[in-house]
């Protein structure tokens, strides 16, 4: 069985070992836990946002930058590409782990997840389990994790606190908008195994998305980043099994709270997140090449418009 945290440690490695480079700064801690810091007190880049992502994907995701045209405005894309999409996506990259400690708040991802089985149900799902000695986690927060973070964290995933390595970085930040972009496969596999969906069966994923100009907030850049995918996410996946009755449930369009701002929507529902339909958190379109027959099938589309209105392009 391929270890996503083994995967993983690879890229971490070269990312502390080019700190400089990629203008991100790592951190020891006292209990020997290791913190890269990807955008809270340093800049971070393009660079490092995608080594971020392929950390998030278990290493089992490849990540790469181009230009296109929104509405004939030239906008940064992620490109994503997974030959293990049901371990990479829901394994490692999924958000699936609420660290709370203290007054200390992130959304965990990345593939410490697989060790510490959060959540157990989406393991059980995919018949998958990590068993390395190193936990890698990916944080999604403007503050930068202690010791007492760190050892929460190690014995959830039963590893010595100087075995967890957290790579941090705040949605207002570089890295951050390209790893919440970067998240556009991701959301399109965990949309299907909310559907009921054996993500099994999906043998590869590719998929693209623009990445959200930088706010300086927290809450609105949660708003641009996650139109990014919402509004403009294409994902192409080749699978064994096509179910028509799921598959067309995929687009962030069958969603009731589809056609404005994310941010809008969000300060419309008071702030709470539980009074958004969670149907929205999907790519915009989805193209599915099933292999048992041959088709290729196609549900969604692009919205420029909305995308222009979230991230408050101005010509000058």
């Amino acid at each position: 069985m391929v270890s996503v945290n083994e995967k993983a440690m690879e890229i971490v490695e070269d990312m502390m070992d080019w700190s400089d480079e990629l203008k991100v700064k790592a951190l020891e801690l006292k209990n020997g836990g290791k913190v890269i810091d990807c955008g809270i007190n340093v800049d971070g880049g393009y660079e490092a946002g995608l080594m971020f992502t392929e950390i998030c994907m278990g290493g089992f995701g490849a990540c790469s930058m181009s230009v296109h045209k929104v509405d004939e405005i030239p906008l940064a894309f992620i490109d994503v590409t997974t030959d293990h999409p049901a371990i990479s996506c829901l394994g490692a990259q999924k958000a699936g782990w609420r660290i709370s400690v203290d007054k200390y708040f992130a959304m965990g991802s990345g593939p410490a997840r697989a060790l510490a089985l959060k959540p157990k149900k989406t393991f059980e799902r995919i018949k998958y389990e990590d068993d390395y000695d190193h936990a890698i986690i990916a944080l999604e927060s403007n503050q930068l994790p202690d010791e007492k973070v760190i050892g929460v964290i190690a014995e959830a995933c039963h590893v010595e606190p100087e075995n967890v390595v957290a790579v941090v970085a705040p949605t207002a930040s570089i890295v951050g908008s390209v790893q919440v972009s970067g998240r556009v496969v991701e959301t399109a596999i965990f949309k299907l195994n909310e559907l009921g969906y054996d993500t099994t069966k999906i043998v590869s994923g590719t998929g693209t998305a623009p990445i959200a100009p930088v706010v300086k907030d927290d809450l609105k850049a949660m708003g641009s980043t996650n139109d990014s995918v919402i509004y403009y996410g294409s994902v192409f996946l080749t699978i064994r099994g096509f179910d028509e009755e799921k598959f067309k449930q995929v687009p962030s369009s069958t969603s009731k709270d589809y056609g404005k701002p994310f941010y809008k929507t969000f300060k419309d529902a008071g702030y709470d997140f539980f009074k958004i339909d969670a149907n929205v958190f999907a790519p915009a379109e989805i193209t599915v090449n099933d292999l048992e027959t041959g088709k290729t099938y196609h549900a969604g589309h692009l919205n420029g418009e909305v995308i222009r209105e979230s991230y408050g392009i101005s010509g000058i």
